[in-house]
């Protein structure tokens, strides 16, 4: 009996579940799903199986320098016979070189055509260069230059060169073992052990999904919650504990246990890195599943979906990711049961766009991509005598509470928000409606290539469906765009459905790295990464994350001496490599550590420059960013190097001293911008004026031209100055001014009767044309 057969006759032995609660739970009669999903996985492992293993990418293969010292024979072969001639060694050697059967020959060993041309060079060199060549190669080249030996007489010689100066050619096998990722469900044998039952929460944003996962959590008698940011980790811990469920934190940079002598509480919320596959819990939460196709981070949902060790894994996300949930729960012989729930309160897309600041109503927020357009659009939101709060990615968790703390508040002023796509997770806001001021923003591709992207569906309806929540004062939400032109693309990015989640993320770990250090000790890190990726063996339902950021900081420090495990934990560390600040301390902290100096509290003051002063400008409260991420780099790696980073205590005091300052700085932003340069801020004061009183066509004033996402216009942007702005993140005087002078040159280009409109709709002033004529 087949293999499919066999399950088909199980499936139909069981009795079909029952609709309980407010959701929908899938009925037996759904487990054809799962016929489907063993026949996909079948086909996907024949598939990976049957074919052969792929050739390494030999441009990776980096030559091991050689020393040329006399042969440990000595002159021996000189002696027996005779001294080479060096020219007639020259054209003998290149006549090898020349012979196909001796390149197909080596081609048949590993060497492709590059690595044979890189191996010719050096033996080549080495037989010319040397004082002595070892007694049998001399007496060799000696009988070929006599008439009295063959020329193919050279390879067995000039392979055993080839493969001191690519030691990989002789263990090739044994490195396609340590790289083949064929089977990720047998690195977990803990997990194996036991029968798992998998739940998957499936629905939209505000549907509930979570909350009856974390129901169960609550009330088991272990457990542990993973999410993929800090903020829901120290909300789920902060909600166990008020619950009377004792709850320990687990983040890359802290470990809070609530227990005063340390001892593990039953409970955990960790960050999805931080779960423990060893540890056995009753029940394990992972949150937003969908993110294990994430090109960077999708190997940590991977690794908890197959490794936790619980009885009951719950799962929680979008719907598109239940088919490849249960394929690969096929895998590992668990079955899926799913769990369907529809969104708490309505949502709409409006049929007008805001077109103007001047349109704006309390429990709005304007969701953007970068923080150049927060800083310009918080400035003119100000400047017509507004408050608001403002969000980003780089903001302190403390300071994202803080603003979102004052945007909640039905009693302060603050009626605004400014964000970025950072409010789509871990923040409760009430907010009423949700405007796109672009719907363009800078991605990395699969190669790690940047580059400006639509955004999808699934990351438009995570944002859009922030609006009209359950829990805030607004019954209802809304969506829609700041600019006219966006508002049917909206439409038809909401109308799509969300793409189908197929592939899973894996990384190469610790102890894969080591082992291919042990066969390649001369290579250096990155390329170790380089080489796995190469050899590595995946099947149809995964893929290698991508590792450009561990490569960058290999790079950095690759001329520190460190052991390898250290190097690799130092390559892992979360850092904004965009800061250059938060690179050199990095660089800093990795050459301390190397004189297996302990980086006291003191030494990290004087590095930091600590205390701080207020932010008197962007500048300044960008800087105090990096150096919070800076202060949480320390702790991060306080607890992997415990002796070398002792004053964890310390530490943390002075970053939540900085947190307040940088709060502080938030919350005065407009007037930081204000000081960057008040005559450049008092112009972008007035083009915000001139968008109140002008059509979505003009956008004369809008602060959009900085996103290059629109029109001839954002295109010239993009290609300029624009794309510097979003690549540094940073906004200074220069910049802005020369982005100012660019776009006004390119306006008057396109059309000279622009400016007249212009002054003829938005400025009556006789006195202000004269003085614009005079310019």
């Amino acid at each position: 009996m087949s293999l499919l057969s066999r399950l088909q006759r199980h499936i139909n032995s069981r009795t079909p579940r029952i609709t309980a609660g407010s959701c929908h739970v899938s009925s037996g009669s759904g487990l054809h799903k799962q016929c489907q999903a063993a026949s996909a996985v079948c086909s996907r492992n024949v598939s990976s199986n049957s074919s052969p293993p792929k050739g390494p990418d030999t441009s990776l293969f980096v030559p091991v320098s050689l020393k040329t010292d006399s042969a440990a024979d000595g002159s021996v072969g000189a002696e027996l016979t005779q001294p080479l001639d060096k020219n007639e060694l020259l054209k003998i050697l290149n006549r090898f070189y020349k012979r196909k059967e001796m390149q197909r020959l080596a081609a048949d060993n590993g060497l492709d055509a590059r690595l044979f041309h890189q191996a010719f060079i050096s033996f080549r060199k080495h037989v010319l260069e040397v004082s002595s060549l070892p007694a049998d190669l001399h007496i060799i080249l000696n009988d070929i230059c006599c008439g009295a030996g063959h020329i193919d007489d050279i390879y067995p010689y000039f392979m055993r060169h080839a493969k001191q100066i690519f030691p990989m050619l002789d263990c090739m096998d044994d490195l396609r073992k340590i790289s083949d990722l064929r089977f990720p469900p047998n690195w977990y044998p803990e997990a194996r052990a036991i029968q798992r039952k998998v739940i998957f929460h499936a629905g939209p944003t505000n549907s509930g999904k979570t909350y009856h996962a974390i129901q169960r959590y609550l009330a088991a008698k272990s457990g542990v919650y993973c999410g993929p940011l800090k903020l829901l980790a120290h909300e789920i811990f902060e909600k166990s504990n008020n619950a009377g469920v004792p709850c320990d934190l687990v983040t890359g940079e802290e470990r809070t246990f609530v227990d005063l002598d340390g001892r593990a509480a039953d409970h955990v919320a960790c960050t999805i890195e931080m779960c423990s596959v060893n540890t056995p819990y009753e029940v394990a939460v992972i949150d937003e599943i969908q993110m294990i196709r994430d090109p960077s981070r999708g190997w940590a949902w991977t690794r908890a979906l197959l490794g936790l060790c619980a009885e009951e894994i719950h799962v929680c996300g979008e719907s598109a990711a239940i088919d490849f949930i249960r394929e690969l729960m096929y895998t590992t012989g668990e079955e899926v049961e799913v769990h369907t729930y529809q969104r708490l309160t309505p949502i709409s897309v409006l049929d007008q766009a805001v077109e103007s600041l001047d349109n704006l109503r309390p429990g709005d927020c304007i969701v953007c991509f970068s923080k150049n357009d927060i800083y310009s659009i918080s400035r003119q939101i100000e400047a017509r005598g507004l408050e608001c709060a403002v969000i980003y990615g780089s903001l302190p968790p403390g300071t994202k509470l803080s603003q979102a703390k004052k945007f909640n508040d039905p009693d302060d002023p603050c009626k605004i928000l400014v964000a970025t796509d950072a409010i789509g997770m871990g923040l409760n806001l009430s907010i009423k409606r949700i405007i796109f001021n672009s719907l363009v923003k800078p991605n990395v591709n699969e190669k790690g290539e940047k580059q400006m992207e639509t955004i999808s569906t699934s990351q438009a309806l995570q944002i859009a469906g922030r609006a009209g929540r359950f829990s805030s004062k607004f019954k209802e939400g809304e969506v829609t765009t700041m600019h006219r032109d966006d508002l049917p693309v909206l439409k038809e990015i909401l109308s799509h459905l969300v793409d189908p989640i197929e592939i899973a993320g894996l990384h190469p770990t610790a102890e894969q790295i080591e082992m291919f250090a042990y066969h390649l000790p001369d290579a250096t890190l990155s390329n170790l990464i380089d080489i796995f990726v190469s050899l590595s063996q995946v099947d149809g339902l995964y893929f290698v994350c991508n590792i450009d950021d561990f490569k960058f900081l290999a790079d950095m420090i690759q001329h520190i001496p460190l052991n390898l495990r250290s190097r690799y934990v130092f390559c892992t560390a979360p850092i904004n490599k965009k800061q250059p600040f938060v690179c050199t301390s990095f660089l800093k902290f990795a050459r301390q550590f190397s004189r297996d100096e302990p980086l006291t509290f003191d030494w990290v003051c004087r590095h930091i420059s600590w205390p701080v002063a207020q932010p008197k400008n962007i500048k300044d409260l960008v800087h105090l960013e990096a150096v919070h991420d800076v202060l949480d780099l320390y702790l991060w790696l306080s607890y992997r190097f415990m002796d070398m980073f002792p004053d964890t205590a310390l530490i943390r005091e002075i970053q939540r001293e900085l947190d307040n300052i940088i709060q502080q700085g938030v919350q005065n932003i407009t007037r930081l911008i204000r000081a960057t340069d008040p005559t450049i801020t008092n112009t972008l004061q007035t083009q915000g004026s001139r968008q109140g009183q002008t059509s979505g066509n003009s956008r004369a004033g809008d602060s959009s031209y900085l996103t290059g996402s629109r029109g001839q216009r954002g295109q010239m942007m993009d290609s300029s100055l624009a794309s510097r702005l979003v690549r540094d993140g940073l906004l200074t005087p220069d910049l802005l001014w020369q982005l100012q002078r660019e776009w006004t040159k390119d306006q008057k280009q396109d059309d000279p009767n622009q400016h007249a409109l212009d002054t003829e709709h938005h400025n009556n002033d006789n006195k202000g044309k004269r003085k614009k004529r005079k310019k």
